[in-house]
C-alpha cells in the first residue's frame, strides 16, 4: 500500500481539536481548518490517516455508502462497532470518532451511556457523534461526565428524515435559523467540543461559526467553518445515485474498478490471465518425472 507521507505526526487528541478553533488563542488566530472524512474499514482508515487527514467519522452513513439502504436509520450498534474497530486498527493519528446510530441513544439515558462506553472500551472510539441539539443537552452532559468525548450534530441531521420530509436544506425560515442557532448554542453549553454544520445557508453558518467557542465542522454549510467532512465514498467516486450540490469529487475511481474488473473478465475468458509468469512450476527435476509416477 502506497501513500504519500505526512510529516506531521504528533497524535490528533480532542484538546488539539479545541486549539483549532479560529481566533480561540492570541498566538494561532488563523489555525489550520480541521479535516474530516468518513472511514468504514481498514485500508481506507491507513490511507487516509497517512495521507494526514485529522478527524476519521466512523459515520452511520455506512448505511448507504456500504450497506446498501436507502437511509442510515437501519444502521445498527452492532454494525457500528465491527467497522469502528476494523477503522481502528488502520489508524494512527487521526482522532477516531464514530456516530451513533439511530435507537442507541433515543431511550433512557442510562443505555445511551451504557452504548457509547462500548464505542470507547470494545471499539477503540475516541469520541461519539449524536445527533441533535437542545433535545440532546442532558444526553451530551452525561457522555461528558463518564469522559466520553462529543462531537455534535445539528442542522439536517439524517436520522430525522421522517421528521424532516426528507433530506432539506435547513435554516432557511427565521424559525428554523433561530432553531438552528438555538441548538447550536446549546450544544456548546453541553460540552461538546465540536460541531457539525450541515446543509443550512452559509451565512447561517458563519454566524454559528463566529458566535461558538467549539469548532464546527461544515457539510453543506459553506466555506466559513473551522472544518470541513465529507463522505469518502463521494469524494472518490464511489457512491451511486443523487450527487449532493456540496460534493465535489476528486476522483472517480468508480470508473477505474469498472474498468479493471471488465479487463480481469476478458483475460480470464480468452485464456490471458493468469500467464506463465503469474503461474507455479515444478522444479527441471520435478517435471522430467510426471506428477504420480514411481
Amino acid at each position: 500500500m502506497s501513500v504519500v507521507p505526512f510529516t506531521g505526526d504528533e497524535k490528533v487528541t480532542v484538546p488539539g481539536i479545541l486549539q483549532r478553533k479560529s481566533g480561540i488563542s492570541s498566538t494561532n488566530s488563523s489555525p489550520q481548518k480541521i479535516t474530516v472524512l468518513t472511514a468504514y474499514d481498514y485500508p481506507t482508515a491507513r490511507l487516509l490517516d497517512e495521507a494526514g487527514v485529522d478527524i476519521l467519522l466512523v459515520g452511520d452513513s455506512l448505511g448507504m455508502a456500504v450497506l446498501g439502504y436507502d437511509s442510515t436509520l437501519p444502521v445498527t450498534l452492532e454494525d457500528m462497532l465491527h467497522h469502528t474497530r476494523a477503522v481502528r486498527r488502520g489508524t494512527r493519528r487521526a482522532l477516531l470518532v464514530a456516530d451513533m446510530p439511530y435507537g442507541s441513544y433515543h431511550g433512557e439515558t442510562q443505555e445511551a451511556v451504557r452504548n457509547a462506553i462500548r464505542y470507547v472500551k470494545e471499539a477503540g472510539a475516541e469520541a461519539v457523534k449524536i445527533e441533535g441539539g437542545e433535545r440532546r443537552m442532558d444526553l451530551i452532559m452525561r457522555l461528558v461526565e463518564a469522559e466520553i468525548p462529543v462531537m455534535a450534530h445539528i442542522g439536517l441531521t439524517p436520522q430525522s428524515i421522517n421528521a424532516l420530509g426528507g433530506f432539506r436544506v435547513q435554516g432557511k425560515t427565521d424559525e428554523s435559523s433561530n432553531q438552528i442557532l438555538r441548538d447550536a448554542r446549546a450544544v456548546q453549553s453541553a460540552g461538546a467540543f465540536a460541531v457539525v454544520l450541515e446543509s443550512m445557508p452559509r451565512e447561517l453558518a458563519t454566524q454559528i461559526t463566529a458566535e461558538l467557542r467549539i469548532p464546527t465542522i461544515g457539510i453543506g454549510a459553506g466555506p466559513a467553518c473551522d472544518g470541513q467532512v465529507l463522505v469518502v465514498n463521494d469524494l472518490l467516486g464511489l457512491s451511486f445515485g443523487h450527487k449532493p450540490k456540496f460534493v465535489r469529487r476528486y476522483a472517480n475511481l468508480g470508473e477505474v474498478i469498472s474498468r479493471a474488473v471488465s479487463e480481469y473478465c476478458q483475460d480470464v475468458q480468452q485464456g490471458r490471465f493468469p500467464a506463465d509468469e503469474e503461474s507455479y512450476h515444478l522444479s527441471a527435476e520435478h517435471r522430467r518425472t510426471p506428477v504420480g509416477s514411481h
